[in-house]
């Protein structure tokens, strides 16, 4: 399985009460002065535009140096700058000053699972989980659920997954994974459904098919019975994606 993120999802920095505006009014309050910076910050990273974002963030930290969504919100920058030494130490900071805060721990898990530490990074995840009011909770299990599975604690991915679906239950990597775990399992009846539940989102475009999904979609129509319809995946495979590893997977099993 490729390492792959939703990055838009990681990049949420649900900064509460941040100004709307391009600028910090020179009237403004401190507080609302260090908000205006971050939020103006992350407006210029989202551009693409990491100069301004740190010269904005940097605004943010003169003004109080333990204003923990500017030190996020930098470890965001240098992390698309590919510093990963200081983008560590500015997510490590965030988390020091908000020891509380899920968005904290699901960017720095998003860090740690880009870097490939599996270990730390399902740790992270599982404290971004902690927070019932966090608002993307489900993404959190999700991540969580992924991690595991790179580590092959599947027993704690399916938990981690099957809460994430509770929680939101159209999330398409959710689903995916979820049901190629109960494939594995040998429950072909529920991994149908769930498969199904996103094969229906991507017919209304709401979620599209990736190596992976395309894979277990291959699984699942064989172990279902319906070669035709595991060729088609097969084939799109081959168009869509023929350098990946899933479609060497799926020569292989041809054989």
């Amino acid at each position: 399985m490729k390492y792959r993120l939703i990055s838009v999802l990681f990049l949420t920095l649900l900064l509460n009460g941040c100004a709307s505006s391009g600028t910090a009014s020179s009237d403004a309050s401190p507080e609302a002065a260090q908000q205006a910076y971050t939020q103006l910050g992350v407006q210029y990273l989202q551009a693409g535009d990491t100069v301004n974002a740190k010269s904005s963030l940097q605004r943010a930290l003169s003004i109080n140096e333990r204003y923990a969504p500017a030190h996020n919100a930098l470890g965001l920058v240098f992390q698309a700058e590919r510093d990963f030494e200081l983008a560590e130490r500015y997510f490590k900071r965030a988390i020091e000053l908000e020891p509380m805060s899920a968005i904290f721990h699901n960017n720095y898990g998003a860090f740690l699972y880009a870097r490939q530490r599996f270990a730390e990074a399902c740790h992270q995840f599982s404290r971004a989980t902690e927070d019932p009011f966090y608002p993307a909770r489900a993404q959190a299990f999700e991540n969580m659920g992924r991690c595991y599975i790179q580590l092959g604690r599947l027993d704690v991915a399916e938990h981690a997954l099957r809460r994430s679906l509770d929680l939101q239950r159209d999330r398409p990597f959710a689903q995916v994974a979820m049901a190629g775990l109960l494939l594995d399992q040998g429950n072909i009846p529920e991994a149908v459904g769930l498969y199904n539940r996103f094969r229906a989102q991507v017919d209304a475009r709401m979620a599209e098919q990736d190596a992976n999904s395309l894979w277990v979609g291959v699984r699942i129509a064989r172990a279902d019975r319906n070669p035709s319809l595991a060729a088609t995946y097969g084939l799109l495979l081959r168009n869509l994606y023929p350098d990946s590893e899933e479609y060497r997977l799926f020569k292989e099993s041809e054989q």
